[in-house]
Order: structure tokens, then sequence, then C-alpha cells
């Protein structure tokens, strides 16, 4: 396993993380464990989470992601082996159950956040606590113009210097941004740099082989900045797996489950999907492996995050890191690229 610096903290993280998003919905507790086990075993040392999960958010099921990672490392005893990641959430996403539905990044939010997410994870300290989305209206979740809106927002100095008594505290060690824009890392960076705040080592956005805006305007700041991009959704929810090619629903996948999760299948996306997947299969690989190594090849990505529902997936995800892309897969995959670019942002 590759390990790569975590912007300009101390910290090395495995060039592929461990999501977690689907357990206590999809996956149950055990399968978590077994899940975490598998991972470390393959030197995978970095864990994502967030207080919002599991997905699709529900209040029913708020909190359970970070319990069972809580319950893993009571039972294992091993916290400390672990860079552990995880997000306060923003207004929107249907979300009214969190902070009686009135969710901002400020003092009093974040410090509850804080506090409660250390409890359920069982923790004295997070070691990437991230801002999962803006709290202000702009362009992300599939939104790939900017439409301006006038509103109030939490100034960002005030959300910077709420995380820095977090990060004095010793319940966080360092901040992430997620879901973010050009114009809000870099006013993020900016202010950190001037006044002396918290500065991000990370930023959580989509990047896969059907979307690929990052690269547009955030590529540069990621790699100039040293606030690496943590990259999820590699697979577009397993669409470039080739499991749904021909309009193919497997029993319990997350796409034949779940209603909300259409980002990626609109009539670009499956074109384009499908011409990636017969790459793969053209040049005998596998297509999964294939759309990961693309990812973790990038040298402004910092990790990958895979998440996987059973563990013959993470074993598929895992095998990617030995997966080297030759010069003709990577042209046929800009080939398709500068066909159909960006077919899902």
């Amino acid at each position: 396993m590759e390990y790569r610096q975590l912007g300009r903290s101390d910290l090395s993280v495995s060039a592929l993380c461990l999501g977690s998003m689907t357990w206590g919905e999809q996956n149950s507790e055990a399968e978590g464990f077994a899940q975490i086990d598998r991972a470390r075993a393959a030197g995978i040392n970095f864990l994502d989470t967030a207080e919002m999960y599991p997905v699709p958010p529900r209040g029913d099921t708020y909190g359970a992601t970070e319990r069972i990672i809580g319950n893993y490392f009571k039972a294992r005893g091993n916290r400390a082996e672990w860079i552990l990641a995880s997000k306060v959430a923003a207004p929107g996403n249907g979300i009214d159950y969190i902070r009686g539905g009135q969710l901002k990044h400020n003092r009093a939010h974040i410090s509850a956040a804080v506090d409660e997410s250390l409890k359920r994870l069982q923790t004295d300290w997070i070691d990437l606590y991230q801002l999962h989305w803006p709290e202000r209206s702009t362009n992300f979740f599939g939104q790939l113009g900017y439409r301006h809106q006038e509103q109030d927002f939490t100034p960002l100095q005030e959300i910077l210097e709420a995380l820095g008594e977090q990060i004095a505290a010793g319940k966080i060690r360092h901040i992430g941004l997620s879901n973010e824009t050009p114009w809000g890392t870099m006013k993020f960076l900016q202010l950190a740099d001037s006044l002396g705040l918290a500065r991000a080592v990370s930023i959580q956005n989509p990047y896969n082989l059907l979307n690929r805006s990052f690269e547009v305007g955030l590529a540069e700041v990621a790699i100039r900045e040293q606030c690496g991009l943590l990259a999820y959704s590699p697979l577009a929810f397993g669409m470039l797996s080739g499991k749904y090619a021909n309009g193919a629903r497997p029993a319990n996948a997350r796409i034949t489950l779940f209603s909300r999760f259409s980002r990626y299948t609109n009539p670009q996306s499956l074109a384009a999907c499908d011409r990636y997947v017969q790459l793969a299969r053209e040049h005998g690989l596998d297509p999964a492996q294939m759309a990961l190594a693309f990812v973790t090849r990038q040298p402004f990505v910092t990790s990958n995050i895979i998440g996987a529902t059973s563990l013959e997936q993470l074993e598929s995800n895992l095998g990617s890191t030995d997966l080297r892309l030759s010069a003709e897969v990577l042209e046929g995959i800009e080939a398709i690229h500068r066909e159909q670019p960006n077919p899902a942002p």
C-alpha cells in the first residue's frame, strides 16, 4: 500500500481510504467490522465517516455508522492505528432531525457536532474533521453551473475560528473541506494563511470517469496549495463496475434499492459508462479496477475513498492498487472523455 502526506500535516494516509456510508443501512455492524479488518490487513490506515451516515439519510438511522465504528474501536482496541475522518452536516439534503434541523457551521453547531461524534465513535479525538458540504448555496451535488443567490451564511472566518477552538481543545487534529468550490477552497485557505487560523489539509469531492469536473478549477488548487483531493464516488455509485449494464438492476445494489441515487444514470452517463466498461474488457481489465486505478494515479489525489457492500467487492477494490494502466488504456480513456466529457457532474 502506498502512503501519501495529508496536506501540510504530519500524517501519512493510505492511497485508498475505506468509506463507511453503507454501514447501518446496507451493511450490518458485523459486516462493517469485517470490512475494517480486511482493509487494515491490506495496509489501509484511513477511515472516513460522517455524522449524517448512513445514506440515504434518515432520522431512524442517524449516527449508526459512527456508532458501528465506535463499537469496532472498543472491540479491537486499535483506535491509534487509524487515521479517522468524520464530517459535520450542513443545511439541506432533507435533514430536519439533526440539531433541530437548523443546521449551521457556527461555533454552537460545530461544538455540538464534534462532541456527539466523539461519543458515538468512542474516541477522544478525530484526526480529520470536514465540513460535509457548504452552508451557502453554491454548485455541488451535481449542479455544474453556479447560480448566485443572495443569502446569509456563517462567515468563513468564524467557521475557521470555531474549528480552531476544537483543535485547541484536542478534540480534532486537522480540518478538511468537502463538496467545496474553487472560490470556497481558496477563500478558506487565504483566511487561514493571513489570519493564522486552521488550514484545510484536504478536500473531499466527487471524482470518477463520469465526473472529472474537479480537474477544471480545483486540481491546480489541490496541488499548489497542498490541499489534496479525497475522491469520493470513484465508481459512480457502482456504475463503472459494469454491473448495471443494459439496464440490469442487481438485487440489493444501491441504485436498485434507492431511487434518489440517479446522478449517474442519465442517458449521456449510461452511454459513456458502456464505453469505459468496454474499453476495460478490450484490454483484459476489470472495469471497476480500471476506474479506481485511474482515480488513484492522479497527482492531485491524496486518497481514493472506496466503498463496498460485500467483502468480495472490497477485495476487488483493494486489487486496484496493483494495476498500472498502460499508455493505450489511458489514451482510450481520454478519447472517450473528449467525446463525452463529464456527463454526470
